[in-house]
């Protein structure tokens, strides 16, 4: 017999350990040179990992096992033969006839007819009866073979309809003054029928790494935040104005993250301490705008750059703004997509937040944290005018970033935004 042993390949620098996340073929199926076996949860994406030779599948990690970076996942027996691979436990092929299912006898046709036709049909005689005494056969439970409705059926639904009334009138008439009945004391369902039970769950992965990446944000760095608020009356106004030709020409809508990530940009470039990160007992600068862009998925929060904000056009923001979007909901992101960021956005406007403190993502010194869009009385040069508002909040490391640069950083964006002509003119 010979067998190719599959292990966990290098896949990064960081990365020493995977979650094998599920297996794609069973333990015995017979699989293809290239084929996707089963699917690893790194640190940062979901990989698949190929057969790297044609034969029958061994399983030797199971579903949910830590593995280290070349440890044994699987088995292949590559002296099966395809045609051999699929079947049952012992690799052969099923025959016909321990697959063929028994189809259940057949109901006699006569009796179906005769149940289906005679349940609620009355007889003859039964329908006349019915018909006189105006009454519906589907009024009436038929008492004879099948459901069908006899002369005994129909001459009881009759007299029972004429007695109905007399019934009726027979009941005598409420008293007014009778006192109303006391009303059944409320009874309270124990508490004791209530549910307790509990379920446990191994966390996944990537969970697992934003767990450990948030407290170490926490404990490890001197995070500040600083709020403002910003007018998005020219914002959304510029939006409205221009939606239908942007869209015309470049085929998506212009959206808010790409304004915000280009006002944030443009600051970044003037004020280089809130682009920079600590490396020991040094400070890293960059003459680039990396964006990071926070992206809820089904696994948890993925942060994928946009590389060189400050050199895009918005059509081009908000085309790789989607474009990362899709991967990241489709669990495609590769490693060198979620590498990089100089700077954080992250919109918990979009489901419902109105005010929040964001974490810092390592090693990044800054995010900046947008929210809900509400419509606020403001005093506007004495007169109180309804406007579109939204808190700002920037968290930032102290160690990197005094304070009078974090407020003036966050005013600087906020100008921007309710001025956007200016940031389009580059003033």
């Amino acid at each position: 017999m010979s067998v190719v042993e599959m292990k966990v390949p290098t896949i990064g620098e960081s990365i020493t350990e995977v979650t094998l996340s599920q297996w794609l073929k069973k333990d015995g199926d017979y699989v293809e040179l290239d084929d996707p076996i089963c699917e690893f949860e790194s640190d940062k994406a979901t990989l698949e990992f190929p057969a790297e030779a044609a034969g029958k599948l061994i399983h030797v990690a199971a579903e949910g096992d830590d593995l280290e970076i070349g440890a044994l996942v699987a088995r292949i027996d590559t002296s099966v033969a395809k045609e051999n691979g699929g079947g049952g436990s012992n690799g052969a092929p099923q025959k016909e006839s321990e697959v063929k299912e028994e189809k259940p006898a057949p109901a006699s046709k006569e009796r179906e007819a005769e149940v289906s036709y005679a349940a609620g049909h009355p007889s003859p005689a039964a329908g006349k009866i019915l018909k006189e005494g105006d009454v519906q056969p589907a009024e009436v439970d038929g008492s004879g073979r099948g459901g069908r409705i006899t002369k005994e059926d129909a001459v009881k639904a009759v007299e029972a309809k004429k007695s109905a009334p007399a019934k009726q009138e027979s009941k005598p008439a409420p008293q007014p003054d009778r006192q109303e009945a006391p009303k059944q004391p409320v009874v309270f369902t124990p508490q004791d029928s209530f549910s307790r039970e509990t379920s446990r769950k191994k966390m996944s992965r990537m969970r697992r790494t934003i767990a450990k990446r948030l407290v170490s944000a926490k404990n490890e760095t001197a995070m500040l935040t600083t709020f403002n608020e910003v007018d998005l009356t020219e914002v959304m106004q510029l939006r409205k104005t221009y939606q239908d030709r942007f869209v015309k020409k470049y085929g998506i809508k212009l959206g808010f993250m790409s304004l915000f990530a280009k006002a944030c940009a443009k600051v970044l470039m003037e004020m280089p301490d809130v682009n920079a990160r600590l490396d020991g007992e040094e400070l890293v600068y960059h003459d680039y705008a990396d964006i990071s862009i926070a992206i809820s998925t089904p696994s948890g929060l993925v942060v994928p750059p946009v590389h060189n904000v400050e050199s895009l056009s918005f059509a081009e923001i908000e085309y790789k703004i989607s474009e990362l979007a899709e991967k990241a909901r489709n669990g495609n992101l590769t490693l060198e997509e979620m590498q990089g960021g100089t700077f954080t956005i992250t919109n918990g406007g979009v489901f419902g937040s109105l005010l929040s403190t964001p974490i810092l993502n390592e090693p990044q010194s800054a995010i900046l944290g947008m929210h809900g869009i509400k419509e606020r009385a403001m005093v506007i040069d004495g007169e109180i005018k309804v406007r579109p508002m939204m808190y700002l909040a920037l968290s930032y490391d102290h160690r990197v970033i005094d304070g009078s640069t974090s407020v003036t950083f966050l005013v600087k964006v906020k100008e921007l935004l309710e001025d956007p002509v200016a940031m389009l003119m580059d003033l």
